[in-house]
């Protein structure tokens, strides 16, 4: 008899999670989200430091506009009306003068009287909007002038009132023509200083423009390099993680690789000592009854032993059908086709389930590596038919494509649920077993309900060396 003891030959390939433990990386992982914040909070910081910057420059311009330039504008406007009507005086006064004309001095008062009139008006105007840079002797200059100036006027119509035009007209000469072009010369004096303020004024918008300018592009900068920065660093990371994912995804698939080989080994050992031992021992115990019958004394002996030996022949049925559904060892010796010829009415003869069986004329090519896998697939499809479906029909299609391998398992039973494919250990097996085999598994719905279960194999894995290595441990 054969040692009925376990053997492993590693610890680590017959114990999985202490594998996984041990190749996984235990290192706490370091995730982006810190610097993404702190990306984030540098760009709105420098997003509200710039537009409070914006703020202060545009409401500095615009009282910049209003308090220098539009006011400048009105007062120069209010300059060239005073000077207008100092040349008004002007052409007044050389009228006086001229002894040809007809008419007396006092003809013209309304006309001056008109003139101060406006002249006044401006003024007082003028006055309100001058800048802030004149100084006061300025201010006190032009109007102290212009009050003197309308007082010798007074005293040159009061001399031609009394009859006293040609002392009138020595004063129009000495005293009123001097102060009329000190007056006009003072004004013009304001116009140049209005309009040199005017062109600081122009100067300081076109610095505060430029510098805007200038802020723009340092922020777009600043903005561009944080945005390349952060996004470096989101693409860095991403890869990281990216890299981790793929690294735990092989180690995933590397333990589903060791489990499933594990578990087929246990499968293939507990399938082995059934039919070896236990049928080894029915067998012989079968025998012994034969003997003993040939020398029972009574034929009611022999008939209690008769009974014996067909409880005897039972097991060792059971026995070797139990090991077949654990391992089947055809699949070994003669190869998946006839194994799957064995299995499907062994199916249908248990559990009364009508199963069609569709095979390829041509022989299919797999190899016993690979071909484990494939009949756990069809066994576990048929097992959720049996177990779930209430199907009383079922469909097994094994066809050959050029180079593809195409197995489908289909029923009209209550079908599967929407999250139902992803959850379950034995559709989590199949779906291990697949991606072992580099292979595709879907689980559809045929359009008379029910479910379809589709694996498709590229031929190259059934054959290949890397099937070998998909193979459980003997």
């Amino acid at each position: 008899m054969r040692n009925t003891g376990l053997r492993y030959t590693s610890a680590n390939n017959h114990d999985p999670m202490r594998w996984f433990a041990e190749r996984s990386p235990m290192r706490k992982r370091r995730t982006p989200t810190a610097g993404l914040m702190f990306g984030l909070v540098v760009t709105l910081a420098a997003v509200i430091s710039y537009s409070s910057y914006i703020g202060v420059q545009i409401v500095g311009l615009r009282r910049l506009q209003n308090d220098l330039v539009d006011r400048s504008r009105r007062d120069t406007l209010q300059l060239l009306r005073i000077q207008n009507d100092l040349n008004s005086i002007a052409l007044g006064m050389r009228d006086m003068l001229d002894n040809e004309g007809p008419y007396p001095l006092g003809a013209w008062t309304a006309q001056f009287h008109r003139t101060r009139v406006d002249l006044e008006d401006a003024m007082r105007l003028e006055e309100k909007l001058a800048v802030t840079t004149r100084t006061p002797e300025q201010k006190n200059y032009l109007s102290r002038s212009v009050v003197q100036f309308w007082d010798a006027v007074d005293h040159v119509f009061a001399l031609a009132a009394g009859g006293k035009e040609d002392e009138a007209r020595a004063q129009i000469r000495v005293s009123l023509q001097a102060r009329q072009a000190a007056l006009s010369t003072a004004v013009s004096r304001l116009l140049v200083e209005n309009n040199e303020s005017e062109q600081e004024a122009a100067g300081r918008i076109a610095r505060i423009y430029d510098g805007v300018q200038r802020q723009v592009y340092i922020f777009l900068i600043a903005t561009l390099s944080a945005i390349l920065l952060t996004s470096a660093y989101v693409i860095r990371s991403n890869k990281r993680l990216f890299a981790q994912l793929n690294e735990l995804s092989e180690q995933r698939s590397e333990l589903a690789q060791k489990l499933i080989a594990t578990q087929e080994s246990t499968l293939r050992y507990i399938s082995r000592e059934l039919h070896d031992e236990f049928g080894q021992i029915l067998t012989a115990i079968g025998s012994l009854l034969s003997r003993a019958r040939a020398h029972a004394p009574t034929s009611t002996f022999n008939d209690e032993l008769e009974e014996v030996a067909g409880v005897a022949q039972n097991s060792l049925d059971s026995v070797r059908s139990l090991s077949q559904a654990l391992h089947p060892v055809m699949i070994d010796e003669t190869g998946l086709e006839c194994a799957l010829d064995w299995y499907i009415p062994t199916v249908e003869r248990q559990t009364g389930i009508e199963i069609t069986y569709e095979k390829p004329s041509r022989r299919v090519p797999i190899d016993g590596s690979a071909s484990i896998h494939v009949y756990r697939v069809i066994q576990e499809a048929l097992n959720n038919i049996v177990r779930h479906s209430g199907a009383k029909q079922a469909w097994v299609r094994v066809g050959l494509q050029e180079n593809v391998l195409s197995i489908e398992v289909e029923d009209r039973g209550s079908g599967i649920a929407p999250h139902g494919a992803t959850t379950g250990i034995g559709l989590v097996a199949m779906r291990e077993r697949a991606e072992l085999l580099k292979g595709r598994l879907e689980f559809l719905t045929p359009d008379g309900g029910g479910t379809l279960v589709r694996l498709t194999v590229p031929l190259e894995r059934l054959q290949s060396d890397e099937a070998q290595n998909l193979s459980p441990a003997r």
